[in-house]
């Protein structure tokens, strides 16, 4: 038996993928799958339908996702099969339902995309039929003519199909026989038939087995034990009002809220005419959801009532007099719904992080929805609330798509937080909502950008090599390698100057430090460009000029233009008569004698030049203008001052320290330069000796020249001689 039970598996299972091969086709997949199956066990092959190689399952992160907190399908990743991942009971799934099907989602996680799957669960005959109560007690009046026919209880069989109940069998007495009715709904309703008369004095009872049989391979069956007594002569059965009874409740009652009332008569007195009422021949699940009162025929609410759960119950009631004899009915009870499931949101699959550079419209989650209920209690709209750049896109059976609706941009918000609402359209409405957070990753789309477009930096001469001239900075609104800054130097006047630049620049701190002194004299400002780059690819940068003023040091003496100094030390320079100046004698104060004129390569106060008269031979007799150097006579010349004054002026700047030179005048007093000539040929002292050594340079030389002579002239005598 265990042996087919597999083959019949095995054939299962085969037309399940040959199923779904062409469901594939047509972009949807279906398979099927017994129940009871082992976890693990084959479903179909997921990759091979859909087209997708090994690999891709890996690079992708396709996975399963089951409708439901169970999740009863896997997706295995090294074969591509769907298998099962849990044991599957259809029975306790989908008791009340014909054909029972589970949904899941095949999720691509790389493109975004999702299948919808449909796995039928057929059923196996694991079940056989039972009745409700092991044996049943009948009583029958003697004068109930053959052909009556008495209603039996129904077996129950969790199974579908041909494995269903599928007939029943009667045994025991000749008396009897068994006939079945089908039900509204299709079901089998078993009735006993009074084949001959009873005779009370000949039998009292009967002892009867029904027995209940499905189809299953082999085959399952269940008994009841049915005692008939026979009871003297009650000729009037209860007859009830309606043999119909229907009605429409709301589901979501409260216990013990009244349905409706039957009632039933009896034209029998006394005990034959009291009545009872109670349920015919009716499943658990019915005697656990309502109630009948025995006296009155109240129904009313045992337990819940779910529409989404079953929405028709149709059952027998029964009406029984004091005599045993009985009536019947059927109740129809139509479930209303009501909107007491809000809409439940599912997010498949949430792509986060997610490129500040995507395009407009990108794809960013997969949801979803689903509302329990029917009508437009279960017709859902979803929406977003809260700020960002995306919107909620609708797609096929209940899935929406969250996408960009505009730019991202990481600078202005790293991440975006949004909450889905899901509302239904009954009255009043439900909704449930779920946030999402989707963070942005940042790119190179932001270049550095410096505190200042110009920089502007003063350092003082002389300094020492490697002191710091400025710090500039930069900062880049983009994050990590993309907003991590260095520095460089560009280009400028800087890199022009010397071997050597002036200044470098650390990468890093964006310092700028001086690679060597700089001297004012020679350059007092110059200009660089500097860059900011980013550690993006490609990198971005920007620049900006730094422009460096060398500050003045008083690091230069005057230097005196006139009178000229000496050109140089020696006895050429000594014989060289000095400059002079005629005064005449006649010269009243304040009469212009010369202008000393003098420079200084510093600036600023550094070359400021003051005048003053250190040194005169007559120091009552001239006086120098402080800042203009104009060499003036403080009094009138008279006769008897000598013919010939020699005058030294201090130049001095206005540093600290100050630095100075002197400058010598010489001045006749004469009324004429010819009267002045005669004081000018007077030999300065020391002529007479440089003249003395000029001559005896000229008388050595001149010996000199007569020794050679004297030397040749023997030499070519001496050849002659010995010629």
């Amino acid at each position: 038996a265990a042996g087919r039970r597999w083959g019949r598996r095995q054939r299962v299972l085969l037309w399940g993928v040959l199923l779904a091969a062409w469901e594939a086709a047509w972009g949807q997949l279906r398979y099927s799958v017994p129940e009871e199956m082992p976890k693990g066990s084959f479903v179909g092959d997921v990759a091979k339908d859909l087209g997708l190689q090994l690999p891709e399952l890996r690079d992708r992160g396709v996975r399963a996702v089951s409708e439901g907190r169970t999740q009863y399908f896997a997706l295995h990743g090294k074969t591509g099969h769907l298998v099962t991942a849990e044991r599957i009971d259809r029975e306790q799934l989908c008791r009340l339902v014909e054909k029972c099907v589970l949904r899941c989602e095949l999720i691509v996680e790389g493109e975004m995309r999702f299948y919808e799957i449909e796995v039928e669960i057929t059923d196996i005959n694991d079940n056989a039929p039972t009745f409700r109560e092991p044996e049943k007690e009948m009583r029958m009046s003697e004068t109930i003519s053959p052909g009556a026919r008495f209603p039996l209880i129904e077996a129950q069989d969790p199974d579908s199909g041909q494995n269903s109940l599928q007939s029943y069998e009667l045994s025991g007495d000749e008396h009897f026989s068994l006939a079945v009715q089908e039900g509204p709904g299709g079901d089998q309703r078993p009735e006993l038939v009074l084949k001959k008369a009873l005779d009370r004095e000949e039998a009292a009872s009967f002892d009867l087995v029904v027995t209940a049989v499905d189809g299953g391979d082999p085959a399952r069956s269940g008994t009841v034990q049915i005692r008939v007594n026979v009871m003297d002569a009650n000729d009037n059965p209860p007859v009830f009002s309606k043999r119909l009874y229907e009605v429409q409740v709301a589901e979501n009652l409260p216990p013990g809220s009244l349905v409706l009332r039957v009632r039933a008569t009896d034209a029998d007195a006394a005990s034959n005419g009291r009545l009872s009422y109670s349920f015919g021949n009716v499943p658990d699940t019915v005697s656990a959801l309502f109630s009948v009162d025995i006296e009155s025929g109240e129904v009313r609410t045992a337990g819940s009532l779910d529409f989404e759960e079953k929405n028709k119950y149709s059952f027998g009631l029964e009406a029984r007099d004091g005599g045993g004899l009985t009536g019947h009915c059927e109740v129809r009870i139509d479930i209303t719904d009501e909107n007491d499931n809000a809409p439940e949101i599912t997010v498949l699959s949430l792509s986060s992080p997610v490129s500040e550079d995507a395009p407009v419209g990108t794809v960013v989650a997969l949801l979803k929805v689903r509302d329990k209920d029917s009508g437009e209690n279960g017709q859902v709209t979803c929406e977003l609330s809260g700020e960002g750049p995306l919107s909620i896109v609708a797609s096929s059976g209940g899935s929406y798509k969250v996408v960009t609706a505009s730019a991202l941009d990481r600078e202005q918000a790293a991440e975006h937080r949004v909450t889905v609402v899901a509302r239904d359209r009954g009255s009043p409405a439900l909704s449930s909502r779920i946030e999402l957070v989707l963070e942005v990753s940042d790119v190179n789309d932001n270049a550095p950008v410096f505190e200042e477009a110009a920089y502007s930096a003063y350092v003082r001469e002389n300094n020492v090599a490697g002191a710091l001239v400025a710090r500039v900075s930069a900062r880049d609104a983009d994050a990590g390698a993309n907003g991590l800054v260095s520095y460089w130097l560009a280009g400028g006047s800087a890199g022009a100057a010397g071997a050597a630049p002036l200044v470098s620049v650390e990468a890093r701190s964006g310092a700028v430090y001086a690679q060597r002194s700089f001297d004012y004299e020679q350059c007092r400002e110059f200009a660089l460009t500097l860059r900011a780059q980013d550690g993006g690819a490609p990198a971005r940068s920007s620049t900006a000029t730094l422009r460096v003023f060398v500050l003045d040091e008083n690091d230069n003496a005057p230097r005196v233009l006139w009178p000229a100094p000496a050109a140089g030390a020696g006895p050429a320079a000594a014989a060289e008569p000095p400059a002079f100046e005629v005064v005449p004698r006649s010269a009243e104060a304040g009469y212009l004698v010369a202008k000393v004129v003098a420079v200084d390569a510093d600036a600023g106060r550094n070359a400021w030049l003051s005048y003053e008269l250190v040194q005169a031979s007559e120091p009552a007799l001239f006086r120098v203008g402080l800042h203009s150097g104009e060499v003036r006579t403080a009094r009138a010349v008279s006769d008897r001052d000598a013919a010939k004054q020699r005058l030294v002026a201090l130049v001095k700047d206005h540093g600290q320290p100050a630095l100075s030179a002197t400058a010598t005048l010489h001045v006749v007093l004469a009324e004429s330069l010819q009267e002045a000539l005669p004081e000018l040929s007077e030999r300065p002292p020391g002529a007479d000796a440089a003249a003395e050594l000029h001559f005896y340079l000229v008388l050595a030389l001149a010996l000199l020249s007569a020794l050679l002579v004297l030397s040749v002239a023997l030499a070519v005598l001496a050849r002659l001689r010995r010629a």
